[in-house]
């Protein structure tokens, strides 16, 4: 008996419907209410699940968690998100190996991140 992945993330809301049109809207997530249209079936790829110092400065104090998410062609998205308004968070220290990253909020003030990658360097024959 194993854990496969995570099987959900469910997030108190105070407009659970905005909130969730925000995800659909502005990042392409499908997600919905409780039920059947919130299931997000995920392209395969690391996840990564790592409990952090208490002290860490990698996400505003007063969030218990910082929600990181895949995506690709990050800049498109970093477009998408100035268009609609939203603040996005870039540093050169966020360009790494591990591969890309952008920090924002979400319209209720939950921390995001989006990570893209790295592109395989070996030649595609």
């Amino acid at each position: 008996m194993t854990v496969l992945g995570i099987g959900g993330l469910l997030l108190r809301s105070g407009d659970p419907e905005a909130r969730a049109a925000w995800y659909r809207d502005v990042l392409g997530v499908p997600v919905g209410a409780e039920g059947s249209d919130a299931v997000w079936m995920q392209d395969a790829g690391p996840t990564v699940f790592a409990p952090v110092p208490r002290a860490t400065t990698d996400f505003a104090s007063d969030q218990p968690f910082l929600l990181n998410l895949r995506v690709s062609d990050l800049d498109a998205i970093v477009r998408r998100l100035a268009d609609a308004g939203v603040a996005v968070e870039r540093r050169d220290e966020w360009e790494t190996d591990y591969g890309r990253f952008v920090r924002l909020r979400d319209p209720e003030g939950l921390p995001l991140e989006l990570w893209e990658l790295p592109g395989d360097p070996s030649p595609q024959d």
